[in-house]
């Protein structure tokens, strides 16, 4: 049975009578099946997508982001990956069972894969936690991100959660440090970092995984620092206005590709990746392989250097700082300020001791 969106009303009473058509069991017997208007149905079938899917206000792109039928990253890293060995725990506390990590193999290579995981059924939606992860996963993510590193792997990350966890217990366990230490090992690497928003981009708990060289995000993903419906509380105090808090936080990938927060847009098929999952797989496979054949020829300091100069870009160009050579001129005065506290202790230092010196002499004396 198909989960249909609530601005997908036309779409469905196409397909539920598309479906009666195929079905040459009706209320009046055996019938012949009419091939003919099931094929003018299915043209104005595909014509009634495409307009509802190329006109979504940020509203509805949320709704085809959360959709429950859209792939998971655990299709992905089924479908795509070869020999993957998952791996688990933090070596501090536990298991978090709404991240898998694991070694793999990609085309031949050898990459480390992450993926945060929100389930497909009740069952395995409270097992994971509906993808929102806790201190431990972020530490385990970490853990083998590092043992990546050391032994020059790249690593992939897919990318869907509505927000880390923010339980008491989390809390108690650390959940911000762990977030920020993720994000400075994803910061520090001198591997390749590929991230992958699928689905739902939820604020902290989704950067730590995302402060990567490439950043993509499917067609009608979502990257926010907040949810809509949690953006519409705190300014308005009225979660209906959910569908203004979408328009004033730019979260879909139209935006931040224009923002230049994303660095590519990965198409699906008119009618969200839950349509047609094959055409979202080679996708999906075709901007992995051609993302990480641009750092193929790179050195580890090349690639830590284009991360790094990638963030720092960020906001410079859209109001902030006209271009790179002003964010030289920045980097240039911000040394000069270093250099002159460095130089203002250093005298300071030869005051002190120079006031020592008389201090003693004078007891000497």
């Amino acid at each position: 049975m198909k989960n249909y969106l609530n601005f997908e009303t036309e779409i469905k009473d196409l397909e539920s009578e598309i479906e009666q058509l195929k079905d040459p069991y009706n209320q009046s017997g055996l019938t012949e099946v009419n091939t003919k208007k099931i094929s003018q149905m299915q043209l104005e079938l595909d014509e009634k997508l495409k307009s509802v899917y190329s006109n979504l206000d940020p509203w509805q792109t949320t709704l085809v982001a959360r959709h429950e039928d859209r792939p998971k990253s655990k299709f992905f890293i089924d479908k795509l990956f070869d020999e993957f060995i998952p791996l688990s725990g933090d070596r501090h506390y536990g298991e978090d069972k709404s991240v898998i990590v694991g070694f793999a193999k990609f085309e031949g290579t050898s990459v480390l894969v992450i993926g945060q995981e929100k389930g497909d059924n009740l069952d395995s939606r409270i097992n994971r936690n509906f993808g929102m992860m806790r201190p431990e996963g972020y530490r385990k993510t970490i853990r083998l991100m590092e043992l990546a590193d050391r032994f020059k792997i790249p690593i992939i990350t897919f990318i869907d959660t509505p927000g880390a966890y923010p339980g008491v217990g989390a809390e108690e366990r650390g959940q911000a440090e762990a977030i920020a230490k993720s994000i400075e090992c994803c910061m520090k690497l001198k591997v390749p970092t590929l991230a992958i928003i699928i689905g739902e981009g939820g604020s902290g708990g989704a950067i730590a995984l995302a402060s990567s060289n490439k950043v993509l995000m499917l067609e009608n993903a979502i990257y926010s620092v907040i949810s809509p419906e949690g953006c519409a509380t705190i300014l308005w105090r009225d979660p209906k206005k959910m569908l203004d808090a979408a328009k004033a936080m730019k979260l879909s990938a139209k935006d931040l590709f224009e923002l230049e927060i994303i660095d590519e847009i990965v198409k699906e098929p008119d009618g969200g990746a839950h349509r047609d999952r094959n055409f979202i797989l080679k996708e999906v496979k075709d901007a992995i392989s051609k993302n990480l054949n641009f750092f193929q020829s790179m050195s580890g300091d090349e690639i830590f250097n284009d991360r790094k100069n990638k963030f720092l870009k960020i906001g410079r160009n859209k109001g902030f700082m006209n271009n790179l050579e002003n964010l030289s001129s920045l980097n240039s005065q911000n040394n000069k300020i270093e250099l002159l506290l460095k130089s203002k202790n250093k005298i300071i230092l030869i005051f002190g001791l120079v006031i020592v010196l008389i201090i003693s002499s004078i007891f000497i004396l």
